[in-house]
C-alpha cells in the first residue's frame, strides 16, 4: 500500500477543495469589493477633472466684469469645499462620511449652475471661445460623473448583495466577516430643485434711482408723443 507523506496529502486536498471553493463563491465578495472601489475611482478622477476645470472658468467670467460677484464667490467657495472632503476606498462603508463627500458635490453643482444661469445675460461672454471651450468641457465631465456614478452604484450593489443572499452570505459571516455595505449616490435635495439667481440685481432699471424716474404724486401723466 502505498504512503503518502502529510504534506502531500495536503496538498492534494487544496487541489482538490479549491475549485469547489471557488464554485461556492468564496473569492466572490474579495471581487466584487475590489470592482466597487475600481468604479469609486473613476468617480473621483470625474469630480477632480471638473474641480481643475473651475478656476479657468471662473476666471473667465471674471474678465468679462460681470455685475453678479456672489455667484462667483460661491463658485469658488463651493470647489474648495468639494475638493477638501474626501472618501478613500476604506471609509465607502461609512455613511457620514459619504454623505459629506455627496453634499459637497452636489453644492458645486448648484453653484455651477447658477453661474450659468447668470451667463445667459452676457452675450459676450457666450460668445467667448474660451468660455465655449470651457464650456463644453464642463458639460462633457458633468455627462462622464453621471456615468461613472451610474457604474460605482451598480458595482456597489453587486457587491452588497453578495453580502446578503447564499450561498455567499455565509463567507460573508464567516471567512470575510469584516467586509460592510458600500454606501450609494443617491438624488439629493438640492438635485430636486433647479437653482435660483435674481436677475433683477443685474438690471439697473430695478435698482433704486434706476431707470425712467416716478411721476409725483398728483401730476398729470408725460404726453404721449406727437404723431408724426
Amino acid at each position: 500500500m502505498i504512503r503518502f507523506s502529510p504534506r502531500v496529502t495536503a496538498l492534494a486536498a487544496v487541489v482538490i477543495l479549491a475549485p469547489a471553493a471557488a464554485g461556492c463563491g468564496i473569492n466572490a465578495i474579495p471581487t466584487k469589493e475590489e470592482a466597487a472601489k475600481a468604479r469609486w475611482a473613476d468617480v473621483q478622477s470625474q469630480y477632480q477633472r471638473r474641480a481643475d476645470l473651475v478656476p479657468n472658468l471662473v476666471a473667465t467670467v471674471q474678465g468679462a466684469a460681470i455685475a453678479e460677484r456672489t455667484t462667483l464667490t460661491q463658485v469658488i467657495e463651493a470647489r474648495a469645499q468639494a475638493t477638501g472632503v474626501t472618501v478613500t476606498p476604506e471609509t465607502l462603508s461609512d455613511p457620514a462620511a459619504f454623505q459629506r463627500y455627496q453634499a459637497a458635490q452636489g453644492q458645486l453643482s448648484q453653484a455651477l449652475s447658477r453661474l450659468l444661469l447668470v451667463v445667459e445675460r452676457y452675450p459676450d461672454i457666450k460668445s467667448n471661445q474660451n468660455f465655449i471651450a470651457l464650456q463644453s468641457q464642463l458639460e462633457g465631465t458633468e455627462n462622464r460623473i453621471a456615468v461613472a456614478r451610474r457604474d460605482y452604484n451598480e458595482a456597489v450593489r453587486d457587491y452588497n448583495t453578495s453580502l446578503r443572499t447564499f450561498p455567499t452570505v455565509i463567507w460573508a459571516n464567516t471567512i470575510h466577516g469584516g467586509s460592510e455595505p458600500m454606501q450609494l449616490f443617491t438624488a439629493t435635495e438640492t438635485a430636486q430643485t433647479a437653482p435660483g439667481v435674481n436677475f433683477d440685481a443685474l438690471n439697473p432699471a430695478t435698482q433704486p434711482g434706476g431707470g425712467a424716474p416716478a411721476a409725483a404724486p398728483g401730476s398729470a401723466p408725460p404726453a404721449a408723443p406727437a404723431a408724426q
